[in-house]
């Protein structure tokens, strides 16, 4: 299966670093030009424009916060006038104030609705008047916290929940228009940032107890995410519409305590 993207253009948000730079250099890598967003966190994010260019690639690096819809159509309107035209959306960006449910906030609701859910929405219609006639991909990156209980994560996981409607809903209303929508739910991730926090613990390690849960005997890789997306992003998943695409090594399938005996 040779899945390439000459020619197309993708848009990444949050992708300075973690899985978004992961499934933006797969796009690069397999032939896309691609734009970089991110808010805080300038250099990582011109670290991975670099990385893109040295792949022979463009690169268009777009400082946003797609939680402000003011932010949000910059992005698309930087896109355009960069581009003139879009063929892949991926809406992984994401963000939330991790607390139990009765120490939670408004600002901490809207906040994690705003990054994580509305983005779509209102990016879906920006993507697609910038895809239009020529059909394109959306894919979110969502959670299993969208489903299973996490603990301090009522915020993230509902705003994760509603970002999996969305899918549903607009993989049917753009399917005229030719753009094919999904999701993807990646497992626990080996990204720096959870190494940076397994050094914290105190306790038994992380990763090591992830790893020991994970039936196909590691943690996922953000390249792993990044496959998957690609994949959706390819004819060869045209008649994939509206799904989550679990990618986890097999984390979420035992029963817990059931596994080991």
């Amino acid at each position: 299966m040779n899945i390439a993207f000459e020619n197309k253009i993708a848009l990444v948000t949050g992708s300075g670093r973690g899985i978004g730079r992961a499934i933006a250099l797969q796009f690069a890598r397999l032939g896309a030009d691609v734009v970089v967003n991110f808010f805080r966190n300038r250099k990582p994010a011109e670290e991975t424009v670099a990385a893109i260019q040295s792949l022979g690639r463009r690169a268009l690096l777009v400082k946003a916060n797609i939680g402000d819809l003011d932010g949000l159509q910059r992005l698309f309107e930087e896109t355009g006038k960069a581009f003139g035209r879009l063929d892949i959306f991926v809406h992984n960006a994401a963000s939330g104030f991790n607390r139990p449910a009765l120490e939670q906030r408004p600002k901490g609701w809207e906040w994690s609705m705003n990054i994580n859910a509305r983005p779509l929405l209102f990016g879906a219609q920006q993507a697609a008047s910038l895809m239009t006639g020529r059909g394109g991909h959306i894919v979110a990156i969502t959670s299993p916290g969208s489903q299973r209980v996490l603990p301090d994560y009522i915020t993230v996981g509902a705003s994760k929940a509603a970002l999996e409607a969305l899918v549903r809903y607009l993989a049917v209303e753009l399917a005229s228009l030719g753009i094919v929508v999904n999701a993807v739910s990646p497992g626990v991730v080996l990204t720096e940032a959870l190494q940076h926090f397994d050094t914290l613990r105190q306790d038994a390690s992380l990763i090591e107890r992830a790893k020991a849960l994970t039936p196909a005997g590691r943690l996922v890789t953000p390249e792993d995410v990044a496959n998957v997306v690609a994949f959706l992003c390819s004819p060869f998943a045209e008649m994939i519409r509206g799904q989550v695409i679990t990618v986890d090594g097999g984390y979420t399938l035992p029963v817990p305590g059931v596994l080991n005996g």
